[in-house]
């Protein structure tokens, strides 16, 4: 009996090797297709460049269902990147899921939010001059943290979920890489734990929920030292011969944004568990804002010079700083201490295509960390331009056994009023 079942666990490791290996094959093939020496030598170079990879193919049956399958190449979780900006992306999720399980009527994405000053270096918020009615509130947060990837945003994110939530909800759901413990302040590990007093109010400014400030009593398991680098600058403008320190640094796999970014596209293809509780309006919100570009938008008015199209497809920025009519991204990035992210969806009416590309690198090649000075230029966006477009060609090309007809979900993006003649927006911190 002992050796039927032994016999049967080696026929199935057998089977899952070859599987893998023949995904391996898939995604190594696509990239031999990229003839670019730079995007080369990086591909041939996973140790210094840390790069992982996920491309996840859609495939529908007869009936129209889609069925996805993921290729990895050096996808690992316990190999450090820096989310930096990604982390936005589950912010949001999250603030409207609390939102609608707050179940009060007149406190929506909509409603105007405040935020007083509870704790040491807390900033007091009432009012946000980018937005329509020049008050804060969740909907216009998630529309500056997508377009073009503003911090503040996701500080207020942070505040309104608190650290102790977004940390146990995002375990809960099943993504278990997560540890989301710092804001873009500058704060102690103390200050972090801490998160404003909020109210919602309407126009009148009649209070209709009122949040206390809160503080967060869980604890962290760091783990292992996260230590990077050969030199850094510190917080007191001091450069210090050794690594910079991640350890306590805010850390979600790729795998998990790639699934959270999958259950908000399609949400019937993951588990229930991984699925963030919201309205289908608020999942086609979030789904406008995630593939709208800056120059449809007229709140908050970013300068198209500035933020072209392309600023946050990585995918697909070339020197045209244009994106494909045909062609929409759902997407999220990330950049920070030279580690470049970027997870999408992307979707081609025109060819009939969809699929989602993931992928993270590490651009540093003076090894000096937190010096502003990282070889993304020259070397991360060039790289994510050609994997991007070798993934594109290659899903023009792929045959598939049902063809599907696809249609945006997203049924009308805006339109930038060519008769506005406000100052549009030439900088942010994001």
């Amino acid at each position: 009996m002992k050796f039927k079942i032994y016999l049967f666990i080696y026929f199935i490791s057998i089977i899952s090797y070859r599987s893998n290996a023949q995904k391996l094959d898939v995604i190594k093939s696509v990239l031999s297709s990229i003839k670019d020496s730079n995007a080369k030598s990086v591909l041939a170079n996973p140790e210094t460049f840390r790069y992982q990879i996920i491309y996840t193919q859609i495939n529908r049956d007869k009936n129209g269902t889609p069925h996805f399958t993921n290729y990895k190449l050096n996808v690992d979780p316990n190999k450090y990147f820096n989310p930096a900006s990604m982390v936005k992306m589950p912010l949001a999720f999250l603030s409207l899921e609390k939102l609608h399980e707050l179940n009060k009527p007149a406190v929506n994405k909509y409603t105007s939010i405040l935020y007083d000053s509870s704790y040491q270096r807390q900033v007091a918020m009432y009012v946000d001059s980018s937005s329509a009615n020049k008050k804060p509130s969740i909907a216009h947060f998630i529309k500056r943290a997508f377009l073009i990837s503003e911090n503040d945003p996701y500080n207020r994110m942070y505040q309104f979920v608190g650290q102790r939530d977004i940390n146990r909800k995002l375990q809960q759901k099943g993504y278990g890489s997560n540890r989301i413990t710092r804001q873009f302040m500058g704060y102690t590990e103390d200050q972090n734990r801490h998160t404003n007093g909020i109210r919602f109010v309407d126009d009148q400014n009649k209070i209709l929920y009122k949040q206390a400030p809160q503080y967060n009593t869980d604890s962290f398991a760091f783990g292992a030292p996260v230590l990077i680098g050969n030199a850094h600058w510190n917080s007191n403008d001091e450069l210090v011969q050794g690594p910079f320190d991640f350890t306590k640094h805010n850390n979600v796999s790729l795998e998990d944004f790639q699934q959270m970014l999958q259950s908000v596209v399609f949400p019937s293809s993951v588990s229930k568990e991984k699925r963030f509780n919201f309205s289908e309006e608020d999942r086609l919100f979030l789904l406008q804002f995630l593939s709208q570009y800056p120059s449809e938008t007229n709140y908050p008015k970013y300068d198209s010079e500035h933020f072209y199209d392309s600023y946050v497809k990585f995918f697909f920025q070339d020197s045209t700083h244009s994106m494909p009519r045909n062609i929409r991204v759902f997407n999220k990035v990330g950049w920070a201490y030279g580690f470049l992210t970027d997870v999408s969806y992307v979707l081609d009416t025109v060819n009939n295509i969809d699929y989602m590309l993931s992928a993270t690198l590490y651009v540093n090649s003076d090894g000096v960390v937190n010096d502003s000075k990282y070889d993304e230029a020259t070397v991360g966006f060039p790289f994510l331009k050609q994997i991007g477009n070798a993934f594109y060609q290659y899903e023009l090309t792929r045959t598939r056994e049902n063809k599907p007809i696809l249609h945006n979900p997203v049924k009308q993006y805006e339109k930038r009023d060519p008769k506005d003649n406000r100052p549009s927006i030439k900088n942010v911190d994001n």
